[in-house]
């Protein structure tokens, strides 16, 4: 029987209503970009009053690609459940209040042939970081399936792997979802996350941790593999909770970085 994951977070991270949501996005994507769309992304992954703008700047970036994009590899860290290695889904298709996005069963059976990759449903149904990218995508890009990638503590040298089979050509795209630094003052969260966005464009995965960056066993895959295929690594925009929350106290830091 086909089976799609319910949306978890939709009301909370994002507005429930299609109406609603796809107006927000699009004043997100409202941003210019220029040049080329990227091989790769990294994003945010909180609630899109705090995060989307930053989001927005990375997703603009795909427009002249929007229709050339037909998969997309979504890799983001695990919030509510323990993953060793990395997790995938059996589901069908993820669903948003935009509609259903279809996994790509074949490359799944790709990631699956992996002794870290395995399949379990309790490290997405939760899950926000791979959520919430998704009507994102639904509004940058025409027709795309997805694979899903819950990622644990993993090795840099399997994430490579595993990325580098998925990797694909000019038809696929490479998400990292993931968060800055966490719950510092804001002047040290900005300095910090300033320290990171140099790590990133020097493409430098032995310098990111996880107090640089939530999703950073994956964020450090990509450096990795991006160094190995000689793309570089650049800034698109740099924010922080604090903007909106107004407290300089427990910020977390938001960045969107593209990688062509």
């Amino acid at each position: 029987m086909p089976q799609t994951r319910p949306p978890a977070v939709a009301g909370r991270f994002y507005p429930a209503s299609p109406e609603a949501l796809g107006a927000e996005i699009d004043g997100y994507l409202a941003v210019a970009a220029t040049g080329p769309a990227p091989k790769a992304i990294v994003v945010p992954h909180a609630g899109y009053r705090y995060s989307g703008a930053i989001a927005g700047h990375a997703y603009a970036a795909l427009g002249e690609a929007r229709a050339r994009i037909r998969q997309v590899v979504l890799l983001g860290p695990a919030h509510r459940v323990a993953v060793r290695g990395v997790a995938t889904s059996a589901a069908t298709a993820f669903a948003t209040p935009l509609g259903e996005v279809a996994l790509d069963q074949v490359a799944i059976a790709q990631a699956l042939a992996f002794d870290w990759v395995h399949t379990l449903e309790a490290a997405h149904a939760e899950e926000h970081s791979l959520e919430v990218q998704l009507p994102f995508l639904q509004r940058a890009l025409d027709d795309f399936s997805l694979v899903p990638l819950v990622v644990g503590e993993t090795p840099t040298a399997e994430l490579v792997a595993l990325l580098e089979a998925l990797w694909g050509g000019a038809e696929t795209l490479i998400v990292v979802s993931s968060d800055l630094s966490h719950y510092q003052l804001r002047a040290e969260a900005q300095a910090l996350d300033r320290a990171t966005s140099t790590a990133i464009e020097r493409l430098d995965a032995a310098a990111i941790t996880p107090d640089h960056a939530c999703g950073c066993y994956p964020l450090r895959g990509l450096l990795a593999l991006a160094r190995h295929h000689g793309l570089a690594a650049h800034t698109l925009a740099l924010g922080d909770s604090g903007a909106v929350s107004g407290t300089p106290q427990q910020v977390v830091g938001y960045g969107a970085y593209a990688f062509h």
